[in-house]
Parts: C-alpha cells; structure tokens; sequence
C-alpha cells in the first residue's frame, strides 16, 4: 500500500515548533495535548524517526525534524492555495494589515502572495510599525489586525477590547558582532554600546529596562526604526543589539553572561467590534498557518 503524508499531521507538527510547546499548539488547533501528541507520533512513525527533543522548557528540532520542516513549508502552502481556488475566488473586501518591521518581510514575501493569488478581489493594504504603536493602531481602528510582539508574561488592559492569538514564543538574546572581542556584562564599567529600536519596539524596553535594574550604563550607538539597520550595526561589530534567538546570523556571536529576558510572543491581534468578515477570518488562517520566526 503506498505511504500518504497527512496534511493534518503535518500542519500540528508546525504548530508545535512555531509555538515551542505541545500545549501551546493543542490551543492554537483547537486539539487535546493528547491528540497533538498523537499526531506527532504518527508523523515520527511514517518519517523513521525522532523529530523533536522534548523537555520541560518546550522542543526542539532534531536534524530530522530540520529537514522536514523545511521540505513541507512550501508543500503547506500550495496545499491552502489550491483548496481555496477549488472554494473558488469570488470573495470580496479590504483589508489593512499592521506589521512590526521584523517580521514585515516574511509576512510580504512568504504569506501575502499566497493568500492575494488565493483570493484577488480582496484589496489588501499593510502598513509597518513598531509593536506598541500597532497595538494602539487596532484599538483605534487604524488598521484591522496587526501582528504584535510582546513579553509573554503581559496580559495588558487593553486585551479587554482586542482578541489576541498567539502565532509564536521566541526567547529574545543579547548579541554582538562576531568580528571584534566579546563585550562582558560584568567584567568592565564601561558604558555598552547599544543598537536601540524604535520607542514602541518591546524588545527596546526590555534592554534599558533590564540595564536600569542592573544598574549598568549604557550609550545610544544607534537609535533606528530599521530592524535591517539594527542587526548591521550589530554585525559590523559597533553595538550591541537583542533579537530572535531565530534570527541570529553568522555574524552575531550570543553574549551569554548578559541578564536573560524573559519570552516573547508573536499574536495576531484584532479589536473586538471588528465585524466577523470572511476576508479577515481567511487571512488569519493564513497567517496562523504560515507564520514562522
């Protein structure tokens, strides 16, 4: 009997390592931790193989499990495409998307043509922000739905007029450039030298947050709303910067005696008078699909 790959396994798999935890995907799909288990199980069974390592901070990837997230991204994409146009295309409405800068390419690149080729006569209109901004944006009405970073521990006030789902955990790191010495947290007074984002960025809060409470000093070496800009500020080896542990490049080196900070998440967030619209309801099941940090 010929092998079949089970699109329901796979999109659990992804959910799983998007979000960090079982339990994290087991809410975003709407699944017991059970079933969420069993999906993955069954996947290691048809793969040959273990594909996460599994411990009480979250999972992460073997070699195994690289391999086939990177093999089945695309397969996922075509796979959502094609049963839309079969529901067919006929579909109306706008759409104006907040994104932060960080993420803004991947979501223009990787989930926006699917979803304009999926459903043309949806006009689609995204603006970029830093987090905090976007997250005033939704509340206002300026844009329908936004992608928002945030520390995880955070349940603002504002949560009581926006809905919130939770596209993916991220463990935010202090890094340099890989081509000039290690700065050291505690082994020099001198000031550091920071690559700050903008003011409504979260990540920027949490460094001069984390720095007041240690009482170190600091100096602004850059202060920009670029996140391209920040990481080649860090990279040329001229500041220090925070960023995705996903993100790290070859020419950032992890400063590990630096305070940690706490996690962050990636939710979509939409006010709650927003109408059930079926254009908006689409394009969050492609994001919550798709999103990847």
């Amino acid at each position: 009997m010929a092998t079949t790959l089970d699109i329901d396994l796979l999109r659990t798999f992804h959910a799983v390592v998007r979000l960090g935890k079982f339990s994290g995907a087991a809410q975003a799909l709407h699944k017991s931790p059970a079933a969420v288990s069993v999906h993955v199980q069954r996947l290691e069974t048809l793969a040959g193989g273990r594909l996460l390592h599994r411990d009480n901070q979250g999972v992460t990837l073997t070699p195994l499990g690289e391999r086939l997230l990177k093999s089945t991204v695309d397969l996922l994409h075509t796979h959502d495409r094609v049963l839309a146009q079969l529901q067919g295309a006929q579909l109306n409405g706008q759409i104006t998307l907040g994104v932060p800068d960080e993420y803004a390419a991947h979501v223009i690149r990787d989930i926006l043509p699917g979803f304009t080729a999926a459903w043309p006569n949806v006009v689609l209109r995204v603006l970029t922000a830093p987090s905090y901004t976007l997250s005033d944006w939704v509340q206002r009405g300026k844009v329908q739905m936004a992608l928002v970073s945030r520390p995880r521990a955070s349940r603002p006030d504002v949560e009581v007029a926006t809905q919130a789902q939770v596209l993916a955990v991220t463990t935010p790191v202090w890094v340099a450039g890989t081509a000039g010495p290690t700065p050291t947290f505690s082994q020099t007074s001198a000031p550091l030298p920071l690559a700050l984002y903008a003011d409504d960025c979260p990540y920027r809060r949490a460094m001069l947050d984390t720095l007041r409470a240690k009482g170190r000093t600091w100096r602004v070496v850059l202060d920009s709303p670029s996140t391209q800009a920040v990481r080649a500020c860090v990279e040329a080896g001229l500041g220090i910067g925070l960023i995705d542990r996903e993100a790290i490049t070859a020419q950032m080196q992890v400063l590990e005696d630096f305070p940690p900070v706490g996690e962050h998440e990636v939710v979509l967030a939409r006010a709650v008078s927003t109408p059930n619209d079926e254009a908006i309801e689409l394009l969050t099941q492609s994001l919550h699909r798709h999103f990847r940090l």
